[in-house]
Protein backbone atom coordinates (compact mmCIF):
# COMPACT_ATOMS: atom_id res chain seq x y z
CA UNK A 1 0.00 0.00 0.00
CA UNK A 2 2.80 2.07 1.33
CA UNK A 3 4.82 1.68 -2.35
CA UNK A 4 1.31 2.55 -4.30
CA UNK A 5 0.66 5.76 -2.64
CA UNK A 6 4.48 7.17 -3.30
CA UNK A 7 3.71 6.03 -6.90
CA UNK A 8 0.61 8.27 -6.94
CA UNK A 9 2.38 11.31 -4.90
CA UNK A 10 5.48 10.83 -7.47
CA UNK A 11 2.54 11.23 -10.37
CA UNK A 12 1.31 14.38 -8.75
CA UNK A 13 4.51 15.90 -8.26
CA UNK A 14 5.35 15.54 -11.79
CA UNK A 15 2.14 16.95 -12.71
CA UNK A 16 3.66 20.20 -11.63
CA UNK A 17 6.15 20.54 -13.35
CA UNK A 18 6.76 22.40 -17.01
CA UNK A 19 6.43 19.98 -19.96
CA UNK A 20 10.42 21.26 -20.43
CA UNK A 21 11.55 19.61 -17.07
CA UNK A 22 9.62 16.82 -17.21
CA UNK A 23 10.94 16.13 -20.55
CA UNK A 24 14.52 16.10 -19.16
CA UNK A 25 13.81 13.58 -16.30
CA UNK A 26 12.30 11.14 -18.75
CA UNK A 27 15.12 11.36 -21.04
CA UNK A 28 17.95 11.63 -17.87
CA UNK A 29 16.01 9.03 -15.77
CA UNK A 30 13.90 6.65 -18.33
CA UNK A 31 16.33 6.64 -21.25
CA UNK A 32 19.06 6.92 -18.89
CA UNK A 33 21.06 9.95 -20.96
CA UNK A 34 23.86 11.67 -19.04
CA UNK A 35 23.56 16.23 -19.00
CA UNK A 36 25.83 16.30 -21.54
CA UNK A 37 23.29 14.05 -24.28
CA UNK A 38 20.58 16.04 -22.51
CA UNK A 39 21.88 19.21 -23.82
CA UNK A 40 22.81 18.27 -26.99
CA UNK A 41 19.53 16.62 -28.26
CA UNK A 42 17.79 20.47 -26.36
CA UNK A 43 20.44 22.50 -27.83
CA UNK A 44 20.77 23.87 -24.80
CA UNK A 45 24.57 23.73 -22.31
CA UNK A 46 25.04 21.44 -19.87
CA UNK A 47 24.58 23.66 -17.18
CA UNK A 48 21.20 24.56 -17.95
CA UNK A 49 20.14 20.85 -18.33
CA UNK A 50 21.89 20.55 -14.56
CA UNK A 51 19.99 23.77 -13.16
CA UNK A 52 16.38 22.62 -14.65
CA UNK A 53 16.84 19.03 -13.32
CA UNK A 54 18.00 19.86 -9.93
CA UNK A 55 14.97 22.92 -9.69
CA UNK A 56 12.71 19.73 -10.77
CA UNK A 57 13.59 17.34 -8.04
CA UNK A 58 13.50 20.02 -5.83
CA UNK A 59 9.96 20.78 -6.73
CA UNK A 60 9.23 16.71 -6.77
CA UNK A 61 10.93 16.60 -3.31
CA UNK A 62 8.80 19.59 -1.93
CA UNK A 63 5.70 18.04 -3.18
CA UNK A 64 6.02 14.59 -2.16
CA UNK A 65 6.81 16.19 1.48
CA UNK A 66 3.78 18.11 1.41
CA UNK A 67 1.75 15.45 0.10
Amino acid sequence: DEQWLESIALRQAMQGLSERERHILALRFYDGRTQMEVAGSLGISQAQVSRLEKGALASIRKAIRVS
